[in-house]
């Protein structure tokens, strides 16, 4: 692993604090940023270290020997600027949902529409598995953004933990938001008011799950890159369209009782989507089609700068 001083550490907070912001917002990914600011392979490989050869190492040679074996300083420097970019843009990502509902999710809706057609435009080969796959991811996706009862398990601890264990290996993979992942859930609220209000119990667990998420789930997709890269991306193509349906900004209470109220008062309703013209109060429509452009460009753009593979 690199051997690099103070100076050099608070690089790597650096682009931790820009991986945090990505991560925080559905459609951009901690992995592009990751691979953009040219530590993403460091990233997967000391991720990999984690493993049983880093437990004989600590058995062996002691603790100074499997921090080094693990690049522990690089994690500590890295997930450090991440939490605290995360814990900070999370105040305003909860103001901005509570008041600007309309805005953020156009902005978001963009951003996803962006980042599916980047990695559509990845798959080399689209024979008929592929596109059945897309479907499949699609038709997934999008039951699960129509359906009402997750939001109501977003606030258990178990599926926290399972939220964690699957947005974690998307925030590791280039192209792929975990954020997003944990819309199409319906944990992102919670997440984000749980780091707004420093709930540790809630953040414990979800922190946890992002950790077997690392060591387990990271592993069995990084084998479905190397021997299904095509179908998986297709796959993931179909999930982030079918997730539209989620993210659509104009949305209408179809019940007058909440299905559920949070700890802090909030209450939350059961929704359908609708055509900006019957949505009841400000549509904000040219806005929100400023902020869906805005997002599809933020996201070109972040592509275009980006330093490409080769093969």
């Amino acid at each position: 692993m690199k051997e690099r001083n103070l100076l050099q550490y608070l690089m790597v907070s650096l682009r931790g604090l820009a991986m945090g912001a990505a991560d925080a917002v559905p459609g951009v990914s901690g992995g592009t940023i990751a691979f953009i600011t040219g530590i993403y392979e460091e990233l997967i490989s000391s991720l990999s270290n984690i493993n049983l050869s880093a437990l004989k190492v600590l058995k062996a040679e002691g603790l100074k020997a499997f921090w080094k074996h693990i690049n522990g300083n690089f994690f500590v420097a890295l997930f450090g600027g991440i939490a605290v970019s995360l814990i900070t843009l999370s105040r305003i990502i909860v103001g901005l949902l509570e008041h600007h509902p309309v805005l953020l999710w156009s902005f978001f809706f963009g951003l996803v529409i962006a980042s599916t057609l980047l990695i559509v435009k990845t798959i080399q080969n689209w024979n008929l598995a592929n596109i059945i796959g897309l479907i499949i991811g699609a038709v997934i996706a999008g039951y699960i953004s129509l359906a009402q009862n997750t939001a109501g398990q977003a606030n258990e601890y178990w599926y926290i933990f399972l939220s964690g264990a699957i947005a974690i290996c998307a925030m590791i993979l280039p192209g792929i938001s975990g954020a997003f992942i944990l819309v199409l859930m319906g944990s992102y609220a919670t997440a984000m008011n749980g780091l707004k209000s420093l709930d540790f119990a809630l953040i414990a667990v979800f922190a946890s799950g992002c950790l077997v998420g690392l060591l387990s789930f990271s592993k069995l997709l990084k084998y479905l890159f190397a021997h299904y890269k095509n179908l998986t991306l297709a796959i993931l193509s179909g999930f982030l369209l079918g997730s539209l349906l989620k993210i659509w900004p104009w949305k209408n209470n179809i019940s007058d009782v909440p299905y559920l109220v949070h700890s802090d008062g909030r209450a939350e309703f059961m929704q359908a989507n609708v055509l900006p013209q019957n949505y009841n109060g400000d549509s904000q429509l040219t806005l929100a089609i400023l902020l869906v452009l805005a997002g599809l460009a933020l996201i070109l753009l972040m592509d275009r700068f980006a330093p490409k593979e080769t093969s």
